[in-house]
């Protein structure tokens, strides 16, 4: 075996290993009670393992408003192994990230000829901080599995461009030919396939077509050297027509779910436009000094003018400098542009959820500012004395970082009440975070904890649905009924679609015997999830002892 073959080989070894005995600790970790409930642990659909109606369910449910079959099969495929094991579950996760480490250095090894830069890149990518998030919460096997899908439809991109390269000589690299011809067709619709699938598993790889053309752009220089020529890039873009009909159905499929599982909040455009330089600039922030990291940040609704002002010509300027040196410095456009690029569909343009920002947003972006970061250095650098060593010393001072700040973080991921604390602590006003550490006390049984945090929460952000909802469930049961009333009111206003809030309010109601108001509760509970059997049974007594309130 010859030394490049043979190093070649430790650095998958070093990444894979590295990374699985990084992340191991999270096999010992229970679900949290933020999502993971409604993901695996209570969900009926998946608790029962892969069946023929799970399987039905899973192409036909918009729950959680999303439509992700491919993460419904995969939880239900866990649930079968495993049955509720929380470390098995985990451990899915973890070898998933592994793979997609090897996949990130595959890739650009395989297309760009540089072996440490690429490792390095896929380093920095398996053992960030920021990747916590993604790997420790069982929610999120989404981001995981959606990206080894997405690398892999990537690397069989590469080998569709050498592999028509090679049948039509060198020169083809520059010229989109037949997708028919004998191999590159093979590899060009594997890609395509890879793609659906990373799809069916979480709908922002809907950009992945736009990253087949930056790749075009570099490293595959499928553009020529003469300068940027139109008609040359209509035919890449008319190539990847199959790729851009798989995003469009893709988006008017989430849209549905999330607009149909009233996801998407009505936030103003102003307040979203104005968080989404700021956004662009905090994940970069929180990749050089990963620290404060929440898995929840609440939304900010005015940022000062001057911090939007400095991200707005951060973001600008960055862009303007890669497309100068485009042809000198290709790397730079391009990594910038898919970090840009491949962040767009969880920047706050369409708003979801309570959170300006999340950790697990940046997994696939970040691989596009890396390459900027370690592509950038090895250029600073590359013409002095003592280039190489000056680089190493950085890329271990980095690596080293990550290995030392990485497992602080997992350890906040070992109980939801740890997770929840934390959060707490490090963002201020974080009303999502003191909601759902509410909930882990209520159900350990300490109840005046929780009754404190769910007020802390409506106070802080009176228009959060879910903590009016707590506040009033747990005023309920400490007996102030007119209080409890007004907020689990104001919750079912805030989230009219959220069967449980309208459940738990006719029930309420029944309590009180207002027969009518309970009523019209339990058919929304039904409106909003028709399968809700408890609605239906409380509905059909309902009609059933009052013939009144037909």
């Amino acid at each position: 075996m010859n030394p490049s073959r043979k190093t070649f080989l430790l650095v998958c070894c070093i990444l894979a290993f590295g990374t699985l005995v990084l992340y191991w600790p999270v096999t010992s970790h229970p679900f949290i009670i933020f999502d993971d409930d409604e993901y695996v642990s209570s969900n009926p659909h998946v608790t029962t393992g892969l069946s023929w109606n799970n399987f039905v369910w899973a192409f036909t449910t918009t729950e959680s408003a999303n439509w992700h079959p491919l993460t419904w099969l995969s939880h239900q495929l866990d649930c079968t192994m495993f049955g509720l094991d929380a470390g098995g579950h985990h451990l899915v996760n973890v070898l998933l990230h592994a793979a997609n480490a090897l996949l990130v250095f595959l890739l650009l090894r395989g297309t760009t000829g540089s072996l440490w830069r690429s490792a390095v890149v896929a380093a920095l990518f398996a053992w960030h901080p920021l990747r916590v998030e993604s790997v420790a919460w069982a929610s999120e096997r989404k981001d995981v599995l959606c990206a080894f899908f997405f690398l892999l439809a990537l690397l069989f991109y590469s080998r569709f461009v050498l592999a028509k390269t090679t049948e039509e000589g060198q020169g083809a690299v520059n010229r989109p030919a037949s997708l028919f011809t004998r191999r590159s067709f093979r590899f060009f619709w594997l890609a395509w396939l890879m793609f659906a699938l990373a799809l069916l598993s979480k709908p922002m790889a809907v950009t992945l077509p736009f990253v087949l053309l930056l790749l075009d752009v570099w490293p595959l220089n499928r553009l020529t050297n003469s300068g940027f020529r139109f008609q040359v890039f209509g035919k890449l873009i008319a190539e990847k027509l199959p790729f851009f009909l798989l995003t469009f159905a893709s988006c008017a499929a989430t849209f549905i779910a999330q607009r149909g599982g009233g996801a998407v909040s009505p936030v103003e455009f102003s307040s979203r436009l104005a968080n989404v330089p700021v956004t662009y600039a905090r994940y970069i922030s929180k990749t050089f000094w990963p620290a404060d990291l929440s898995i929840v940040y609440p939304y900010v609704y005015d940022w000062p003018w001057l911090m939007i002002g400095g991200a707005v010509f951060m973001v600008a300027a960055l862009a303007v400098l890669g497309v100068m040196m485009l042809r000198t410095r290709a790397w730079l456009a391009v990594g910038w542009f898919w970090y840009l690029g491949t962040l767009v569909p969880a920047i706050g343009l369409v708003q979801v959820g309570a959170q300006s920002m999340a950790d697990r947003y940046t997994y696939l972006p970040i691989i596009g500012f890396l390459i900027v970061v370690v592509w950038g250095v090895a250029e600073v650098f590359a013409r002095h004395p003592r280039g190489k060593v000056i680089c190493t010393v950085l890329a271990a001072i980095a690596l080293i970082g990550c290995v030392l700040v990485t497992p602080r973080q997992l350890t906040h991921w070992r109980s939801s009440v740890a997770l929840f604390r934390h959060a707490l602590d490090v963002t201020p006003n974080n009303y999502v975070a003191a909601n759902v550490l509410g909930k882990a006390y209520e159900m350990q049984g300490e109840g005046a904890y929780a009754l404190v945090l769910y007020r802390s929460a409506v106070e802080t952000e009176p228009r959060f649905a879910q903590s009016q909802f707590n506040y009033g469930m747990m005023l309920l049961a400490f007996g102030d009924r007119p209080q409890a009333l007004e907020h689990l009111q104001a919750a079912a206003v805030l989230d009219p679609h959220d069967a449980n809030v309208q459940f738990n309010l006719g029930v309420f109601f029944s309590q009180q015997q207002s027969w009518t108001n309970a009523v019209r509760c339990f058919e929304n509970a039904l409106i909003a999830r028709p399968d809700f059997s408890r609605a239906q049974r409380q509905l059909e007594e309902l009609r059933a002892g009052h013939p009144e309130v037909r």
